[in-house]
């Protein structure tokens, strides 16, 4: 146990302060802008995209101030598995954001690996590195959320916040952290606009 919290310490040491305010500062232009955020992720990341786009819309809330647009593209259920029966998982966010992307809008995508690495089933995180090129490709912005070096997801997006560690678990551990941590800061920025 002393080991793992010893750990997860030092990675707060060498998270990137400037690639966090970045992020915080591309989602706050989005809030005064009124674009929507769009948060995608995969496997445990698929739960923190959900869990972000929740603290996003709930604890960002100001009274009398508008409030972010944010829609976790993990949560359809039905929609993930008809897209993924008739033209496969590799599209299940494109196709999402064919419907609902336009200009200044965000996509938030949150993988460990950040798109790179691969197992049976081949590359990982495929589906998500298509959307932010779809993204790119139609003029919105993009933040990412990995680990490990931070993979495609630190050359491919606007904003790349890498948690420096080789470990799922402190990985995803600190994703849920990093977006507690941006939502704080922006309720705080809201309160004082």
């Amino acid at each position: 146990m002393s080991d793992f919290l010893r750990e997860f310490a030092d990675v707060a040491r060498r998270i990137s302060e400037d690639d966090i305010n970045k992020a915080i500062d591309l989602l706050f232009d989005a809030w005064k802008k009124g674009s929507r955020i769009f948060i995608i992720g995969n496997g445990g990341s698929a739960s923190t995209a959900t869990h972000f786009a929740c603290d996003l819309a709930k604890t960002t809330a100001v009274e009398g101030k508008k409030r972010f647009k944010v829609i976790s593209l993990t949560d359809n259920v039905p929609l993930l598995t008809a897209l993924t029966n008739d033209d496969g998982f590799a599209s299940i966010f494109v196709e999402q954001l064919r419907n609902l992307l336009e200009k200044d809008d965000v996509l938030i995508a949150i993988s460990v690996h950040g798109g790179s690495g691969q197992d049976k089933a081949g590359l990982w995180s495929q589906n998500l590195t298509a959307a932010i090129q779809y993204a790119k490709d139609n003029s919105a912005r993009t933040i990412g959320m990995a680990g490990f070096d931070g993979g495609a997801f630190k050359k491919m997006t606007d904003v790349c916040v890498v948690v420096p560690a080789n470990s799922t678990p402190y990985v995803e551990s600190w994703h849920a952290t990093l977006e507690h941590l941006i939502c704080s800061c922006l309720k705080e920025r809201i309160q004082n606009t």
